[in-house]
């Protein structure tokens, strides 16, 4: 398996020890990845409604290095090879919450949402088929492909976006970057640590410090009275994005990148049924076809996965 530069083998014993997780995750794999996505969906319906975006998104990064601070007391040190991953992960992570946020303020969560996640399985799999070596067979290159159209019709659903949608679609368009990075490097990272709760722990730790920051260096006091209405959905989506991205951190260290990196994308699915059932949003033909799909794309990974 071909490491990126900073790697270095040093971790080779550490890498022999959690080899044969990675692809032997059985079927806990697949439905710890579907739970993480349903989790995604829900504290993103959560906070997308909330007026002041800049204070929600500073308390779900309040609430992933309150849960860091605490984990790293119980679960053991990564490996030091994992300790570049984590850093170069927490960057990433800080502009994808930079990116989805700006997306959010400047288009409608039901396009926005997609695009962002949906651009990431297509960048996941080209970029660890190309530059890291892993397989990607015929059967599971098509179900990611059905499932990447499938998310592009759940985002075109409402039609093409006009000029002044462009900045928005730029924004979410890098979020999906941002998820395709992110997830590239854990995936790596996880696998030479010798410990993905410590991993876990470290990366909420570290990831979850700056974004609030950056709020107080934009805010100042005034940040402290825009948190205090907003507490009680903030943290609770905080927890339940901590969750969803622990769950997926464990997956991808059993089980394929790029099958992994497609299936939490289904959280598009289950965000337009939170949709149309909590939001009363309409779903019309187009979703429908293109939930569909996604649905179709997912059992063509399984079958061929196998």
């Amino acid at each position: 398996m071909a490491a990126t530069p900073w790697a270095g083998r040093r971790a080779g014993s550490v890498s022999a020890r959690v080899r044969e997780p990675f692809v032997t995750g059985g079927a806990a794999v697949p439905a710890v990845v579907l739970a993480s996505a349903v989790l995604h969906a829900v504290w993103n319906a959560l906070t997308h409604g909330l007026r002041d975006k800049l204070a929600g998104f500073t308390l779900i990064s309040l609430a992933s290095a309150g849960c860091g601070a605490v984990l790293v007391c119980f679960a053991p040190l990564p490996d030091r090879a994992a300790w570049p991953y984590i850093a170069v992960s927490a960057a990433l992570q800080v502009a994808y919450q930079l990116l989805l946020l700006r997306a959010y303020q400047l288009g409608d969560f039901g396009q926005m949402y997609p695009t962002a996640r949906g651009t990431s399985p297509v960048v996941v799999a080209l970029v660890s088929t190309a530059f890291l070596g892993h397989s990607l067979p015929v059967g599971q290159a098509f179900g990611i492909a059905v499932i990447s159209c499938g998310l592009a019709g759940l985002a075109l659903a409402d039609g093409l976006p006009g000029r002044a949608q462009l900045p928005a679609l730029a924004a979410a368009l890098g979020t999906g970057v941002m998820i395709a990075s992110y997830t590239l490097v854990d995936g790596s990272g996880v696998r030479v640590s010798g410990s993905v709760f410590g991993y876990i722990a470290w990366l909420f730790l570290c990831q979850g410090l700056v974004l609030p920051l950056i709020a107080w260096a934009r805010r100042g006091r005034a940040l402290l009275t825009a948190l205090r209405p907003l507490c009680g959905r903030g943290l609770a989506g905080g927890l339940l994005s901590l969750l969803a991205y622990g769950l997926v951190v464990w997956a991808q260290s059993r089980g394929s990148l790029s099958t992994i990196a497609a299936l939490r994308e289904t959280s598009i699915v289950f965000g337009a049924l939170i949709g149309a059932v909590v939001f009363r949003e309409r779903l019309g033909r187009r979703r429908i076809t293109a939930s569909a799909a996604v649905l179709a794309g997912i059992a063509v990974l399984q079958l061929t996965g196998r």
